[in-house]
């Protein structure tokens, strides 16, 4: 329909429209930029702002205080390179009204403003199927018709109402930070009441308190703040984007949060005391949030323990800040880890408890009853009150976007009804079912977790690109497909597993709105793998996306990330590195490729004693190692062997996952250095596993362990040598084995399964190096021989199993099919398919941190096969990323 018609049809219904290619709501840091890169795509635009003028956020939060948290070098736009050098930031952290006079010149000299519809509120929304644009009701003049519509609304610019009962019956002065009056409160001399202690509240309190006759805070929930330490721009920082501004800008744009600092690669518990405290002290004196929430060690935000650390170090800070003990306690945040709710930055807010005019109300330990007309009634006392501040948050993410009017679709479909039970994206930026629209940082994208400037800049650039494509092919609609969609919530949950964010209740899940569904809204994955992943949808062909236009249609559907997200992220790095295939560097290369990986490779996490032997075999003696808990013993023995396709690794190439296992299931782990191929073929590895495992049952008691049935456990060719170990206790009398884990384990010399060919190439382990692998053990003669292929041999009487296989892996289906296998013989089975897993998932210990639900499903199987009751593990996350250098040694072993 052409845009004349269209225009006719507008006009009949609710008047003349307003004819453009692209509609945005709102003129903050997205709506200006939106504006700039439509106007150089030659697309015709108008932004509709509520507000008298530019700002977004930062027209409305005036409240006393306000700055942004981010270093304001960083809290910039990039795009343009004249533009970074033509205005120059005062502060380390600029004012609210220093960043309003910012963007005021960012619209001056783009001349974004003609572009731009003030005072106007869009109060409805409406997709015309028939004329394939969006038809949009104003509060302030013409309806807009539009073939594409933006929300740049902002993640944060939805009060929260208050929900205490009597607000209406005050007589004293109202106000809220998110919509402080333009012209200032005058607070002195009057009696003033804070509701609320998050950033807002944070920021404003101390001057507040400079001002009011006396401040009482309530406060329901403690937040963690540190120190901002305004000043001028710190020097450092400064000469590094001085010195290549455009290398730093990359630097952000691939980092983790939007702000050029470097991945740390040592964990806590590889520091002592005295480093761990050095770290923070040097971090708490930088007063700088993004430094303090990534450099002290690398397991802080994904570790409980390693979190732990930074807790009890701020809360050391808060008590000698805070003179009254009963006051400092109360500011201590007890409910969540460090980060987990976003760090307010502070200029004296706990300071400021000491002031005889400020009282802290508790409101877990008196709760507000109502507000009456004079004051503010807890469940203990009675406080006069002449203002009341209400610094209650925002109802983030959605609420920006449901409240600015409603939102119909294709079919009719209302966006509040399809987000009634959490919302839904495909990228945080398109939803199913709504074509041509757009969102700028919305839920599903890193948004709030990451440098908004930054992901502002890669929102826009990857929208307006897509919109110019989309014209130059001859499209005229685009749509996520409701596959894309629900992997893209897959994904979202998987990297929710990640962090622990998932440990508090927040506005990051919508908790502190009553009613709001909850479940994590920020993409956890990373500003730098996000924009890979967008960058990728691309190059993929729009994956996931149905296009329409007068030419016909496309539509390519599929999910764009299957595997977990740190799975992604170190096959991605090993790709990265070009490293030539194992299997091209001979034998004695590959070890030595391996072991050369392996020394620097954090061990794992302490625990009780280790101790190395030798244990006599046919022919010789086999190294092992013990691993022994910390808790008093005589403990069951596990047997483990080692993977490495029978050719590769030690009895100490898999200490992480023993050491970690040893933590979990409160047992002793055995590791067997059984001799490897082609010095050793085929049988060796299988005699030598059972020779060791009779060996280790028979001498259980002098190693430290209990007596009795054994367990045996392995990964990959040792999860193969474990299996057959049972068989052949089975076959040959002993010993007794009480129950077999079996980790991504080779079970067969078949080759023609559907995962050998899915998973080829790609993970590591690929279909060439299993060829190679068999070739230097077993000739072709003996594969079929149970002692190499156990899923050809008698299944039946085999002690217990626990079956871990991998998505992404080359042997899943024949570990599977061993699994079943068993389980039709009457074999007490359980199997775990790990989702978005690679083969060597379980073990990378100190960098595949989702692997550790499933490594306490094994440990939990491994007690119940000892007779153990279920042991509860505190932290079911509790490894922390590590260097390159580390990933690449895990990954090889």
């Amino acid at each position: 329909m052409s845009d004349a018609m269209v225009a006719t049809r507008a006009s009949g219904e609710r008047g003349t429209a307003q004819q453009v290619d692209v509609a945005v709501v709102g003129a903050g840091f997205a709506g200006l930029y939106l504006l700039h890169r439509l106007r150089k795509a030659g697309l015709s635009a108008v932004a509709l702002e509520e507000a008298g003028d530019v700002g977004g956020t930062w027209y409305w939060n005036r409240y006393p205080g306000a700055r942004c948290d981010i270093q304001t070098i960083d809290y910039s736009y990039t795009f343009d390179p004249e533009l970074e050098t033509a205005w120059t930031w005062s502060e380390k952290y600029a004012t609210q009204p220093e960043i309003l006079r910012y963007l005021g010149f960012v619209a001056d000299r783009y001349d974004l403003r003609r572009d731009i519809r003030f005072k106007t509120k869009v109060t409805e929304a409406r997709w015309d199927e028939k004329a394939e644009r969006w038809l949009i009701t104003t509060s302030n003049g013409a309806p807009v018709s539009c073939r594409h519509y933006i929300m740049a609304t902002g993640c944060l610019s939805a009060p929260k109402p208050p929900e205490i009962e009597g607000v209406k019956d005050f007589k004293g002065e109202v106000y809220f930070t998110g919509r402080w009056p333009h012209d200032g409160v005058d607070l002195k001399g009057k009696r003033v009441a804070v509701i609320g202690t998050g950033s807002s509240a944070i920021q404003s309190i101390p001057l507040i308190a400079e001002r009011a006759a006396h401040l009482t805070v309530f406060q329901r929930t403690p937040n963690f703040a540190l120190p901002a330490h305004n000043g001028p721009a710190p020097a450092d920082r400064m000469s590094l984007l001085q010195g290549d501004r455009a290398a730093y800008r990359e630097q952000a744009r691939q980092s983790m949060a939007g702000v050029p600092y470097p991945q740390q690669t040592v964990v806590s518990w590889q520091l002592s005391d005295a480093e761990r405290r050095e770290r923070f002290e040097r971090a708490w004196a930088a007063g700088d949030l993004v430094h303090i929430l990534t450099q002290l060690w690398a397991d802080q935000a994904v570790d409980v323990d390693g979190n732990k650390i930074v807790q009890d170090l701020i809360r050391e800070k808060i008590r000698a800040a805070v003179k009254d003990p009963e006051t400092a306690a109360a500011l201590m945040p007890d409910d969540h880890p460090f980060g987990a709710k976003r760090p307010c930055l502070d200029t004296n807010y706990y300071a400021t408890y000491n002031r005889p005019n400020v009282t802290l109300v508790n409101l877990r330990q008196e709760p507000i009853k109502a507000i009456t007309a004079n004051g503010i009634t807890t469940a203990k006392r009675n406080i006069d009150i002449d203002v009341i501040v209400f610094a209650t948050g925002f109802d983030a993410m959605t609420g920006a976007i449901r409240a600015v009017h409603p939102i119909t679709g294709r079919g009719g479909k209302s966006l509040t009804d399809v987000w009634a039970h959490g919302p839904q994206s495909y990228l945080g930026l398109t939803v199913e079912g709504f074509p041509n629209f757009f969102m700028i940082t919305g839920p599903g994208s890193p948004s709030v977790l990451s440098n908004m400037a930054v992901s502002i800049e890669q929102h826009v650039d990857w929208v307006v690109d897509r919109l110019a494509a989309l014209r130059d092919a001859g499209f005229t609609t685009m749509e996520p497909t409701e596959t894309a969609q629900a992997g893209w919530a897959r994904h979202m949950a998987d990297c929710s597993m990640v962090t622990l964010h998932r440990l508090a209740n927040t506005w990051y899940t919508g908790a502190n709105v009553p009613g709001k569904v909850q479940g994590l809204m920020p993409y956890t994955g990373g500003v730098g793998p996000y924009r890979s992943i967008c960058d990728e949808v691309v190059s993929r062909g729009m994956l996931g996306f149905k296009l329409t236009g007068p030419g016909g249609a496309q539509c390519n559907d599929g999910e764009v990330v299957r595997l977990q997200p740190d799975v992604r992220l170190v096959l991605n790095l090993l790709t990265s590195l070009n490293l030539p295939p194992i299997e091209t560097m001979g034998a004695e290369g590959a070890r030595a490729f391996v072991n050369e990986f392996n020394k620097g490779r954090p061990a794992g996490r302490p625990i009780g004693d280790i101790v190395d032997g030798t244990l006599p075999v046919a022919d010789g003696t086999l190294p092992y190692r013990v691993y022994k808990p910390a808790t008093p013993g005589p403990h069951p023995v596990v047997v483990y062997f080692h993977g490495g396709g029978w050719v590769l690794g030690d009895e100490q190439s898999d200490e992480p996952f023993c050491r970690d296992m040893v933590r979990r299931t409160g047992m002793m782990f055995v590791s067997v250095g059984y001799r490897h191929a082609p010095e050793h073929r085929f049988p060796t590895a299988a005699e030598d596993g059972y020779a060791a495992t009779r060996w280790i049952a028979e001498h259980a008691t002098d190693l430290g362990g209990k007596a009795g049935p054994v367990l045996v456990a392995g990964w990959s060719a040792g999860g193969n040598v474990a299996a057959v170990t049972c068989q052949l206790a089975r076959d040959r009398g002993g010993p007794e084995i009480a129950g077999q884990l079996l980790i991504c384990p080779v079970t067969d010399c078949s080759f023609d399964r559907p995962s050998y060919n899915d998973n080829a190439t790609g993970y590591f382990l690929t279909r060439g190096l299993m060829y190679w692998f068999w070739d230097l053990y077993c000739s072709p003669a003996d594969r079929p021989d149970p002692r190499v292929s156990p899923l050809r041999g008698k299944v039946a009487g085999l002690p217990p199993a626990f079956v871990t296989t991998c998505e992404f892996d080359p042997l899943r289906d024949e570990g599977v099919a061993y699994a079943e296998a068993m389980a039709a013989a009457g074999v007490p089975v359980e199997q775990l398919k790990a989702h978005g897993h690679f083969h060597s998932s379980f073990t990378m210990v100190d960098v595949v941190i989702t692997g550790a639900p499933g490594r306490v499903q094994m440990a939990e199987a491994l007690r119940r096969f000892a007779g153990l009751p279920p042991k509860v593990s505190r932290d079911e996350h509790s490894q922390g990323q590590v260097s390159p250098g580390h990933r690449i040694a895990a990954a090889a072993s």
